[in-house]
């Protein structure tokens, strides 16, 4: 069998900001290596081995979330759900930082950390393997010519479906208008259906949610939260 070849992807977005705290570059050093869920980079993982997902989680079943951000709905997903395990992919290293830290306080063991995109977990992932994907507040691109950056496009939806269980959920929370429209363009493109009968399925927030920081500067400033459910079909 011939190794795979490594594909050519470009990265948008910042992966590090201000200066980490003393306490959060402690976080990175002590506790990351043992929450990554396995071998993601190419050097590591030449043969691009996929991951056992069942072992991982001790046959739970496993949720994705793409872009965690500070971690608050993920630290709280998994403190709600003790029966699923959940992988957070995010490259920004301080949301990182700021995740390891409310994983330490809640005391949660139900997660996998990857720092960095979730191409790299899309590439190991089994076919089906994914019962729940969340994409809460994406970074919205919002000048024309970059809306191919955004996650709701064939580059990332095809391998989302991929790894996702027939039937599985696909949540995305946004605040802003045309990244809604290109959502509801491209997702059902690629073998999903939206979940909605009346304006209060995309306009109130799901019954486990948990406000994040995002959203809470979004309401500040006068922007409308939109939740849009989706199923693969």
């Amino acid at each position: 069998m011939s190794t795979p070849v490594k594909p050519r992807r470009n990265f948008y977005g910042r992966l590090k900001g201000h200066n980490l705290k003393e306490s959060q570059k402690t976080y990175l050093d002590e506790d990351l290596a043992a929450l990554s869920p396995g071998a993601v980079d190419w050097d590591a993982n030449p043969e691009r081995h996929m991951l056992d997902v069942d072992a991982m989680f001790g046959g739970k079943p496993a949720w994705l979330e793409v872009g965690f951000g500070g971690g608050e709905h993920m630290v709280h997903q998994a403190q709600s759900n003790s029966d699923v395990g959940i992988i957070g992919c995010e490259p920004y290293i301080n949301g990182v930082a700021m995740l390891l830290g409310k994983l330490r306080r809640a005391g949660v063991d139900n997660v996998k950390v990857h720092p960095g995109d979730v191409r790299d977990i899309f590439d190991i992932l089994p076919e089906a393997s994914i019962s729940k994907a969340f994409l809460l507040y994406p970074d919205p691109w919002p000048k024309a010519r970059h809306h191919r950056r955004r996650f709701v496009t064939e580059e990332h939806l095809v391998p989302l479906n991929h790894v996702l269980k027939p039937g599985a959920i696909f949540r995305v929370a946004t605040d802003i208008e045309d990244y809604v429209r290109q959502t509801l363009e491209e997702v059902p493109r690629y073998g999903f259906e939206w979940l909605a009968e009346h304006p209060t399925d995309w306009r109130a927030p799901w019954d486990d949610w948990l406000s994040t920081r995002y959203e809470q500067k979004a309401l500040r400033e006068g922007r409308t939260p939109h939740y849009l459910t989706f199923r693969k079909t």
